[in-house]
C-alpha cells in the first residue's frame, strides 16, 4: 500500500503465498512475487535473494526477517535438532540473508533491514525461544554498526498478538486472560499495528535511527515478571 514491490518467501505453503501475492496485485497492480525456500537451509539463502531480486526487477532495498518458530521445551529435555531449528530460523537466517542482500543495497546506496524479535526476549522462562529472540536484538545492534552508514538495521519485538488470542486461550485460558488484564493499553497489539511500525522504520522519519528494537506489546513488559 505504501508503494513497495513485495517478494513473499515461503517454505512449503505455496497456495497461501500465492493468495498473499494475488491480494497485493488486486490492491495496487504493482509487481509482486512469491519465492520458495527454507531459511534454515544455508543452500537456500542466496537462491531466495536472487529469485526475489530477479522477479521484482532490481536489487532488494528492504529486507524483513520474520521467521521465528516457537519452542519452550526446557533445555535439559530439548533435542539438538529442535534447538538447531529455532536458532537457524530465528538468528542464523538473519546474518545469512544480510550477506545475500547487503551488496545490492550498497550498490544502490541505501537499504533497510527490519528484524522481528518477540517480547519473549525480555523474560527468562521460554527456553530457546527467549535465547533466540534476545539474540535477534543483539544481532540487530551488531549489524547496525557493521552496515552503517548505508544500511539501517532495526527490529520490532511484538508481544501477544490479538488475532492469536483465541488460539492461546485454548492452550492456556488463565494465562491468556492474565495477559490482557496486565496490558496497560487494555488491548493487545494487532498484526496491523506491527506492520505499521515496520513500515515506519522503512520510511524517512527513521533516517537517523539504527540499531534499535521497538517493543509492540501495549506496555505488558512493564507490568509482568515474565509469568
Amino acid at each position: 500500500a505504501a508503494g513497495a514491490s513485495v517478494a513473499v518467501n515461503y517454505r512449503s505453503s505455496e497456495a497461501d503465498a500465492s493468495r498473499v501475492v494475488d491480494s497485493l496485485h488486486l490492491a495496487d497492480g504493482a509487481q509482486h512475487a512469491s519465492v520458495r525456500g527454507d531459511v534454515t537451509r544455508v543452500g537456500d539463502i542466496q537462491p531466495i535473494a536472487d529469485a526475489a531480486s530477479d522477479r521484482l526487477g532490481g536489487p532488494i532495498d528492504i529486507l524483513v526477517n520474520n521467521a521465528g518458530p516457537y519452542l519452550s521445551t526446557p533445555f535439559v529435555h530439548m533435542e539438538i535438532a529442535d534447538f538447531d531449528e529455532i536458532w537457524d530460523a530465528s538468528v542464523r537466517s538473519i546474518y545469512l540473508l544480510a550477506q545475500a542482500v547487503v551488496p545490492g543495497m550498497r550498490a544502490i546506496g541505501s537499504g533497510r533491514i527490519i528484524n522481528v524479535s518477540a517480547s519473549s526476549a525480555y523474560v527468562r522462562n521460554r527456553s530457546i525461544y527467549t535465547v533466540a529472540n534476545a539474540s535477534v536484538i543483539t544481532l540487530t545492534e551488531q549489524l547496525a554498526v557493521e552496515l552503517a552508514p548505508t544500511v539501517l538495521v532495526n527490529a520490532v519485538a511484538p508481544g501477544q498478538i490479538h488475532e492469536s488470542l483465541e488460539e492461546l486461550r485454548e492452550l492456556a485460558p488463565a494465562w491468556a486472560d492474565d495477559v490482557l488484564r496486565k496490558t496497560p493499553l487494555d488491548r493487545l497489539a494487532t498484526r496491523r499495528d506491527v506492520a505499521r511500525v515496520v513500515l515506519q522504520l522503512c520510511g524517512t522519519a527513521f533516517d537517523a535511527v539504527t540499531g534499535v528494537t521497538i517493543p509492540i506489546d501495549g506496555g505488558l513488559r512493564l507490568t509482568t515478571n515474565g509469568s
